[in-house]
């Protein structure tokens, strides 16, 4: 069975197998401008966790491999930088987040408070929860797989079936008040 795909101006493609037709929201971002956006964003984790940049990069890739055409919509704070994992450019809109600062590396799930946790592994009493990551098989261990399966499951914007999301930074730090 072929594929065939044709780009069309609205970054979506057509994809045609047999007589069906299927359409696809294909990312926008050009392969420079990616390279662009991780390497601002390697930067900012190497500026706010030293020395985990490899834990970061490990929890990217397995929430990447889970939710393939996520947009990572990166916010950088004063001291933290968060990378929401959303199914549009809206972080708010994200289903897990990944928060990094000099303390800790932690796993959001924005919808946290309405999970079942049977082992009682989320912290925080707000909407937003999360789970310290120590290291890479944190996300690896069942309970927390489950909780990353049911989040996703969850979530209330679906994401695209097809697709690659794109890298989004948007600095909030560099939004400063001027002075009086």
């Amino acid at each position: 069975m072929s594929v065939k795909k044709k780009a069309s101006s609205q970054g979506v493609a057509r994809a045609t197998r047999g007589s069906a037709k299927v359409k696809a929201k294909v990312s926008a971002q050009s392969t420079a401008a990616r390279r662009s956006a991780e390497a601002q964003l390697r930067l900012l984790i190497d500026k706010f966790t030293p020395g985990k940049l490899q834990l970061v990069t490990a929890m990217r890739r397995s929430l990447r491999k889970r939710l393939p055409t996520a947009h990572e919509v990166v916010y950088e704070y004063r001291d933290c930088f968060v990378t929401s994992f959303s199914p549009s450019e809206h972080g708010y809109e994200g289903v897990l987040a990944i928060r990094g600062s000099a303390d800790a590396v932690r796993l959001y799930f924005n919808q946290g408070k309405d999970l079942p946790d049977p082992e009682k592994l989320l912290q925080g009493s707000s909407q937003t929860r999360f789970i310290e990551v120590e290291g890479a098989s944190t996300l690896t261990r069942p309970a927390v797989a489950t909780l990353i399966d049911k989040a996703m499951a969850r979530n209330r914007v679906p994401f695209e079936r097809a697709g690659c999301g794109s890298v989004i930074i948007r600095s909030t730090s560099a939004k400063k008040r001027r002075p009086a």
